[in-house]
């Protein structure tokens, strides 16, 4: 049986044995993380060194990882594919991650797992911080049903948004969430629509305040557009926001249309930061994450 409880009144205690304090970063695949050069970055500026690792670990382990985290870790940071099946294998939840049914981040104390998810404030943050609007009355597509959105969808539902549709290859997985969203707040406006139905596709982009492009299109250089260049046009009221932190076709269609874009770094960084500060209770230095991502990229190149 699973507790669960509001992230802001979690207070782990801090311990002085800094074996103990030890961070990392897991998922399947795992080696394109941006995340150990930004975590760093951020423990570094607050004088607690460079503890923060990362490992490959496929799903058949994870299981045995929660184990290994109970004895050695204070807190992880979990990517695709493992957010779902955390939930499963934490002790408690945050009311956002049994929300959302998605975990992104462990904090652990006394061999105790929480289960938080923090996407969701990171893709909010970031919007807010890229575009410099509130999300007040807007309205929001998501292109893409899968776990990025399930993980942050029904949290911009809590932040006063009007509308928030999906666009998906499969109708009835859009349907589920939008469903899930409205299941926490009736009020919401909510449509779903396949790529195939331009007419639907073309009229959600029209009144959209924003575009989040929340699939894995785009992850390979030869990747085509998420969505065809024919839905875009000069002078849309439109804002689109890529997941994707290296360029994709969705982009170059941005700025061939001179459509305002931003690209998913500053999300990585802003659920990053959320992590930090619930593991440590210190505001990390933003500025110091965004040096520490840049580094990661150029240790990958």
């Amino acid at each position: 049986m699973f507790m669960y409880i509001n992230p802001k009144m979690v207070k782990f205690p801090v311990k002085s044995d800094k074996k103990m304090k030890k961070y990392m970063v897991i998922g399947d695949p795992v080696g394109h993380s941006r995340s150990p050069g930004m975590q760093n970055a951020a423990f570094e500026r607050a004088g607690l060194g460079r503890p923060y690792g990362i490992r490959h670990v496929v799903p058949d382990e994870l299981p045995e990882f929660f184990e290994y985290a109970r004895k050695n870790l204070a807190g992880v940071n979990l990517t695709v594919p493992h957010k779902q099946q955390a939930v499963l294998l934490a002790d408690e939840l945050t009311c956002r991650a049994e929300r959302c049914g998605s975990v992104n981040t462990l904090l652990i104390s006394d061999g105790r797992i929480l289960g938080d998810s923090t996407d969701g404030i990171g893709l909010e943050e970031a919007l807010k911080y890229c575009f410099d609007e509130e999300l007040t009355g807007k309205r929001i597509v998501f292109c893409g049903a899968g776990g990025a959105a399930r993980a942050t969808a029904v949290h911009l539902a809590g932040c006063g948004c009007r509308e928030i549709s999906f666009i998906n290859r499969t109708l009835n997985k859009a349907q589920e969430l939008a469903d899930l969203c409205r299941k926490y707040y009736p009020d919401l406006i909510s449509c779903c629509t396949v790529p195939g139905d331009e007419k639907s596709v073309a009229e959600l982009l029209e009144r959209a305040d924003f575009l989040v492009q929340a699939t894995s299109v785009g992850l390979k250089p030869d990747d085509p557009p998420a969505l065809a260049e024919k839905f875009f046009h000069p002078g849309m009221n439109l804002r689109i926001f890529d997941t994707i932190y290296h360029p994709t076709g969705l982009q170059k269609i941005a700025g061939k249309f001179n459509i305002p874009c931003a690209n998913g770094k500053e999300m990585l960084i802003r659920q990053g930061a959320a992590s930090f500060e619930l593991w440590t209770g210190i505001k990390p230095d933003l500025e110091a994450m965004r040096a520490g991502f840049e580094e990661e990229i150029t240790g990958r190149c």
